[in-house]
């Protein structure tokens, strides 16, 4: 058996406790899955999922600058070019579910 090191976090015991449901239905056991993401983070040197602060709120018209806008309006352009649109009804869904609106 190959040599192991003690890893000691302190989590809320909520959260210990959905990560053991999600993983016991995975049929991975915690210590497993703490290795493996210190193992992603030695290949990809760093954090393997971007981390980024959740908006709080949809962008709207008057916060953005013209070029900041005008960005926003090519991106769209762009997804529509590529065919990644979505119907009003989810995009409705969408936004209840993050923003409460």
């Amino acid at each position: 058996m190959a040599r192991t090191a003690n890893v000691f976090a302190r989590v809320e015991p909520e959260l210990k406790e959905q990560a053991e449901s999600v993983l016991d239905q995975l049929g991975i056991p915690m210590s497993n899955a703490v290795g493996m993401f210190l193992r992603q983070i030695v290949l990809q040197k760093g954090i393997p999922f971007e981390m980024k602060l959740p908006r709080t709120a949809p962008l709207t018209y008057g916060s953005l600058t013209k070029e900041q806008f005008d960005k926003e309006i090519e991106k769209g352009m762009s997804d529509v070019k590529a065919g990644r649109v979505y119907s009003a009804d989810a995009i409705e869904a969408e936004m209840k579910r993050d923003f409460g609106i």
